[in-house]
């Protein structure tokens, strides 16, 4: 499952481990040597030459779509130098989150921002993928259909045309996840696939409700004006959802890189949901084109994503094990997976309990 659309071709860097920069030695003074002294207590052994500072990391963090507000805690931690107070020069790059996994799969790149069911799925297919801090609190897939159409619930979904924009990505997990939690019975429902235009669809009633993020679909209808009614996939079952992957031979060769792109991430966070005005604005900065004209509705996309991240005090980052547990049952049950997963490989809080 992507942040928000995985429409983008990824051109990705290949991470760069800066080298330490060696201490300059002193350079001898000209002329004769000084003659012996006659004192009888030890000539004073000179000065050690002060250690030089370690260059930054060069890091590349692979971002699941384009730029875009809701990677605001990052834009917050790299504005306010929490990824060099880490030790950590950072570059935001973006594309394909199936393409994205493949690459951190196979250690090309160490680390990138995705969802839990594509942990469940990279690591049934071999992938040593594992998930290292928990972002989003909330799966932010939902259903949405107009106010007036009576679709209130799962069930009343069946006897109705549903919109998903692929048979794949993160509102198809959705819908099969409500399938398997809510009993639907698929076939009492015409499922249609409308590509990335839900919020269209719904509009001009080409499907009865479809399947989307929150912080898309709906805001497009509510800021058009239109009603709307909506349910979330997570009211009815838990599923891991957006955050930071790696693998297993960074976690095991390069522990510190974890620890360090964490603790930086959930400083940033932290501020984002302390102060969501100043997270905004930062975002903005660092996304221009999503000020102007589009300003208003990219606050209206920041704000939904900010209920989705928000968490219990104490609970930051930390992923819930029988959430994991859930996710890797369901999708093999549903058939998303063919191989079964543990669910302890597939994640770890090592980097955020400390």
């Amino acid at each position: 499952m992507t942040v928000l659309r995985t429409s983008l071709v990824v051109s990705l860097l290949v991470v760069l481990l800066a080298a330490c920069v060696p201490a300059s030695l002193p350079t001898p003074g000209a002329g004769a040597p000084s003659a012996p002294s006659t004192s009888s207590a030890p000539a004073a052994a000179p000065a050690a030459p002060a250690p030089a500072a370690m260059a930054p990391t060069k890091l590349t963090l692979a971002m699941g779509y384009i730029p875009n507000v809701q990677f605001a805690p990052f834009y917050v931690a790299q504005a306010k130098g929490y990824f060099r107070d880490a030790g950590l020069d950072i570059n935001f790059n973006y594309g394909l989150e199936s393409d994205l996994l493949k690459l951190v799969g196979t250690n090309q790149v160490q680390f990138m921002i995705g969802s839990g069911d594509q942990v469940v799925l990279g690591r049934s297919q071999g992938l040593p993928v594992r998930y290292v801090m928990r972002w989003y609190r909330r799966f932010p897939v939902v259903v949405f259909a107009k106010a007036d159409s009576g679709i209130k619930t799962p069930k009343d979904l069946e006897g109705k045309r549903v919109g998903v924009s692929a048979l794949a990505g993160a509102d198809y997990v959705g819908w099969q996840a409500l399938v398997y939690a809510a009993h639907i019975d698929p076939a009492k429902v015409s499922l249609q696939v409308v590509g990335y235009t839900q919020a269209a669809a719904v509009s001009q009633g080409r499907v009865d409700a479809a399947l989307d993020y929150a912080v898309n679909g709906p805001v497009q209808l509510r800021l058009g004006g239109q009603a709307v009614n909506t349910f979330a996939v997570s009211d009815y079952i838990d599923l891991p959802s957006n955050g930071i992957i790696t693998n297993d031979q960074t976690i095991r060769d390069h522990p510190e890189l974890a620890q360090a792109l964490v603790s930086a991430t959930l400083r940033g966070l932290q501020d984002t949901l302390a102060n969501p005005d100043a997270a905004f604005q930062i975002s903005l900065k660092a996304v221009p084109e999503a000020g102007g004209a589009q300003q208003a509705t990219n606050r209206a996309i920041f704000d939904e994503s900010v209920k989705l991240w928000q968490a219990e005090p104490g609970t930051l980052g930390l992923s819930d094990p029988a959430a994991w547990a859930q996710a890797a049952t369901f999708m093999k049950q549903t058939g998303l997976i063919q191989t079964a997963v543990k669910p302890e490989d597939l994640f770890t809080n090592q980097f955020v309990q400390k």
